[in-house]
């Protein structure tokens, strides 16, 4: 059921916590049988508590979704544990640290996560360990399943022809654009005054004022200033290398020396290590640019733009030697479209696209430039760019001409989707399944009730 697809992808990005109140209301009881292996009613409940804390209305059919989520992920990790498909430690670790991460930022860090769980983060992330375990091994099967499919030019033509030519969908305008990117440099002599900022708050530090103080109060990091600077645990992974290099060096309770990231300059305590995981707390003071710098940026890349425009330099290999877009330049400069990352297509609807993009690239003919101008990210840095048009694709109905490539990324996912349902009927033919009749009156489950009478054999 399509209506309930983001609120599955919440709980696969954040797992379900253990609600008290909602425990000391349900009697845990077996909601269904898979083979060997058993679906509690507390993890429905538990699932269907966090459905509710997220605001939305009660509805007593999510719970059937949500047994039907557990049905379909028993059923592959019991054939992944048959055809010995294994996830390692550091699997599991690095894809909890992930979710937390996520999950702190939307919280509005640690504290308020653990305040919202009721629990450490340490102690969910035990409790998250084996439903993370056993969904990364229904994944791999997943994925083992549908490795080897593809689909030929015939198939994609084949697959167009089969659909309904009065339901085709409508494309909207699109866009092929791309960006070249200059963030002002500042000299050695220019930042001196940044480190000399962030070596006096760690003087104040060594010398013994409270290190979450003086973050609360002077760290320019607006995700861990208000939480005394604490970054909790992350891998080397999840820090810039910088970070990483001092981090990972220093003992528990060890405070760094001063050191610099494309963030400014920060030092940081070593809290705790476990494993190949550090908990870490820092202070950062931001480097902003002078006008002195920010006038070499301008001349800069108005000598690229030029070196384009007269054709002496092509854009793409402008972009890959001058770019400091670190998404874009190793693309060619070329933007893609993020509502479709699986497929990196170029392609974006012009709807789509930042206002400031769009605004750029609004009077212009495709193979056209934009005058450099200067611009501010999403992360508050300032620099200048200029945009390429590179195409620009009228408003249509679908058509194996133009839209080749996304009829082929459907019909290989109907492909995908007949082969993943081909393979469930088949275990859902031999494998043992019982399912509470609490549950008989749930559409979602239809069609794993209907071999109910059945005598089914035991895998």
């Amino acid at each position: 059921m399509s209506k309930y697809t983001g609120i599955l992808l919440l709980f696969a990005l954040f797992g379900a916590p253990r609600f008290a109140a909602a425990q000391s209301q349900v009697i845990d009881e077996v909601a269904a049988v898979v083979g060997s292996n058993i679906i509690l009613q507390s993890e429905i409940e538990m699932q269907y508590a966090q459905y509710l804390a997220q605001g939305n209305k009660a509805n007593e059919d999510f719970k059937c979704y949500i047994l039907q989520q557990q049905l379909t992920q028993k059923l592959l990790a019991q054939q992944a544990a048959i055809d010995s498909i294994e996830v390692g430690e550091s699997e599991v670790d690095d894809n909890i640290n992930s979710r937390l991460r996520y999950m702190s930022s939307q919280a509005g860090g640690q504290e308020r996560l653990e305040r919202f769980l009721n629990r450490s983060l340490l102690q969910y992330k035990e409790e998250m360990r084996p439903s993370v375990y056993e969904q990364l091994k229904a994944n791999k099967m997943q994925q083992n399943i549908v490795a080897d499919i593809d689909v030929t030019p015939l198939e994609v033509k084949r697959y167009f022809e089969s659909l309904d030519k009065d339901s085709l969908p409508y494309f909207n305008t699109e866009v092929e654009v791309g960006e070249l990117v200059v963030y002002p440099k500042l000299t050695r002599e220019e930042k001196q005054q940044y480190r000399d900022r962030a070596e006096d708050l760690r003087k104040q530090v060594a010398d013994g004022t409270d290190f979450a103080t003086v973050a609360r109060l002077y760290s320019q990091d607006p995700g861990s200033a208000p939480y005394g600077g604490d970054l909790g645990f992350n891998t080397r992974d999840g820090f810039v290398k910088e970070f990483s290099a001092v981090a990972f060096r220093l003992k528990p309770g060890e405070l760094s020396p001063v050191f610099e990231s494309e963030f400014g300059f920060h030092f940081l305590e070593v809290l705790e290590r476990r494993g190949e995981e550090v908990r870490t707390r820092h202070i950062l003071v931001q480097i902003k640019p002078t006008a002195a710098s920010l006038e070499r940026a301008r001349k800069d890349i108005d000598s690229i733009h030029n070196l384009v425009v007269t054709n002496k330099l092509d854009f793409y290999t402008a972009a890959t030697l001058h770019s400091d877009n670190k998404e874009t330049k190793y693309n060619g400069g070329m933007l893609l479209n993020m509502e479709n990352q699986q497929s990196r297509t170029t392609l974006i609807p012009a709807d789509k696209l930042d206002a400031a993009v769009f605004t750029a690239i609004d009077t212009l003919q495709p193979g056209a430039y934009s005058r450099p101008a200067q611009f501010t990210d999403q992360t508050g840095k300032t620099g200048y760019r200029f945009t390429y048009l590179k195409s620009r694709t009228a408003p249509h109905q679908a058509n194996l001409d133009q839209d080749f490539a996304k009829i082929k990324e459907a019909a290989l996912q109907d492909k995908i989707n007949r082969k993943l349902s081909e393979w469930f009927e088949n275990r859902r033919q031999t494998t043992y399944i019982d399912i509470n009749e609490a549950y008989y009156n749930c559409d979602d489950l239809k069609i794993w009730l209907k071999n109910k009478e059945g005598a089914l054999a035991q895998q």
